[in-house]
C-alpha cells in the first residue's frame, strides 16, 4: 500500500484528528494565534498520527480517545521540533522558515512549551491517564536523549553503543509511544501496550538510521545539503562506522576536523565522499534492516486485515523514503 492508500483508508480518522489538532492550536492571544496558524500550515506527513490509528485499529475501532492520543503525540512532536530548531540554530524546517528564525529564540521556546502543555491538558481534562503516562515517559526520554547527544557532540565520543543509546531515547521513544498510545486507546492489556511500545521503538530506530543514511544522499533527493549532521558535530551511524574503520591517527585527524572545521565545505565534502566510498552506508543499512525485521515479525502475530497490511506498509515506508 502507498502512503496515499493509507491516507485514504484513514480518511475519516485523519479528518477527526485535524479538527482536534486545530482546536488545540487556538489561542486568544493574537501573536500566539498567528504563530500557531503558521505551525499548522507547515506540518509534516502526519506519520505519527497514522501509526496511532493503525495500531488502535488492530484492537478494535478507533474512537475519541484515539483521536486525542494522535493529537497529543503530534503536539509533542511539534513542540520538540520547535525546541530542536532553537538548540540546533536551524533556520528552516520542512522547507519553511522555522519559528525560531521568524520569531527568534525566546518566543520559539515559549511556543514549544505552550504546544506541549496543550497536549498534556488535552489528556488530563479527558482523564486519559494511560496516554498521559506513555507520553510523559517519552518526553522524559527525549529530553535525556537530546542532552546526551549534546554531551557527545562536545566530546565527540565515537562509540556506536552511545549512538544507539541516544537514538533509543531521542527518536525511538516517540515512535514507541505512538504504538503504545494507539493500543492503550482501545483498552489493550499492559502486556500488549508494552509489546506495541517495543515494536514502535524498533521502527523508530530504523527510522533514525534511515535519516542518518539520507544525510549522505545528494541534495536533489532530500531537499537539503548532504552532511548536515557533520556541520552540527553530530556523529551519526554511517559516520561512526567509517571513523571506527580508520587507523587511530586518521580517526583523530578526522575528529579534529569535525570539531574545528565542521563548517568548511572543503573538509566536509571530503569526509562525505570518504564515508560514501567506505561501505559505511551499506553497513548502516544492515543495522536498519535488522530493526525493521524485528518490528515486522512482531506485527505478524496479528490476524491478517487491511489495517495490518497498512501498518506494515507504513513501517516499511520508514526505510524506503527519500526525504
Amino acid at each position: 500500500m502507498t502512503i496515499s492508500d493509507i491516507r485514504n483508508l484513514l480518511k475519516e480518522d485523519l479528518n477527526s484528528f485535524e479538527k482536534c489538532f486545530k482546536k488545540s492550536l487556538k489561542s486568544k492571544i493574537s501573536l500566539l494565534n498567528i504563530i500557531l496558524k503558521y505551525l499548522n500550515k507547515t506540518k509534516g506527513k502526519q506519520m505519527r498520527p497514522m501509526f496511532v490509528y493503525l495500531v488502535a485499529r488492530l484492537y478494535g475501532n478507533s474512537n475519541e480517545k484515539t483521536h486525542r492520543a494522535a493529537t497529543l503525540i503530534e503536539l509533542l512532536h511539534n513542540a520538540t521540533l520547535v525546541h530542536d530548531d532553537v538548540v540546533d540554530d536551524a533556520n528552516f524546517r520542512r522547507g519553511f522558515h522555522s519559528i525560531k528564525s521568524l520569531w527568534k529564540n525566546k518566543i520559539a521556546v515559549l511556543i514549544g512549551d505552550y504546544i506541549l502543555s496543550q497536549g498534556l491538558l488535552l489528556a488530563l481534562e479527558n482523564k486519559d491517564f494511560k496516554t498521559l503516562e506513555i507520553v510523559s515517559k517519552a518526553t522524559k526520554k527525549m529530553s535525556e536523549g537530546e542532552l546526551l547527544q549534546l554531551q557527545k557532540a562536545r566530546s565527540l565520543k565515537s562509540d556506536i553503543e552511545s549512538y544507539f543509546n541516544v537514538i533509543e531515547m531521542k527518536t525511538a521513544s516517540l515512535l514507541g509511544s505512538c504504538f503504545a498510545a494507539g493500543a492503550a486507546s482501545n483498552n489493550a492489556s499492559e502486556l500488549e501496550i508494552d509489546k506495541m511500545f517495543e515494536i514502535g521503538s524498533n521502527v523508530g530506530m530504523a527510522f533514525q538510521i534511515k535519516d542518518d543514511i539520507l544525510d549522505f544522499a545528494n541534495g536533489n533527493k532530500t531537499g537539503k545539503k548532504a552532511g548536515n549532521d557533520i556541520k552540527e558535530k553530530k556523529l551519526n551511524l554511517p559516520l561512526l562506522i567509517y571513523l571506527n574503520s580508520e587507523s587511530n591517527l586518521a580517526k583523530s585527524k578526522d575528529l579534529l576536523k569535525i570539531k574545528y572545521f565542521n563548517k568548511r565545505d572543503k573538509y566536509t565534502s571530503q569526509l562525505i565522499s570518504n564515508v560514501r566510498n567506505s561501505g559505511a552506508l551499506e553497513k548502516a543499512e544492515n543495522y536498519m534492516t535488522s530493526y525493521l525485521d524485528k518490528a515486522l515479525s512482531e506485527i505478524e502475530s496479528f490476524e491478517d486485515s487491511v489495517n495490518k497490511s497498512a501498518l506494515k506498509s507504513l513501517i516499511f515506508y520508514t526505510t524506503t523514503r527519500n526525504k
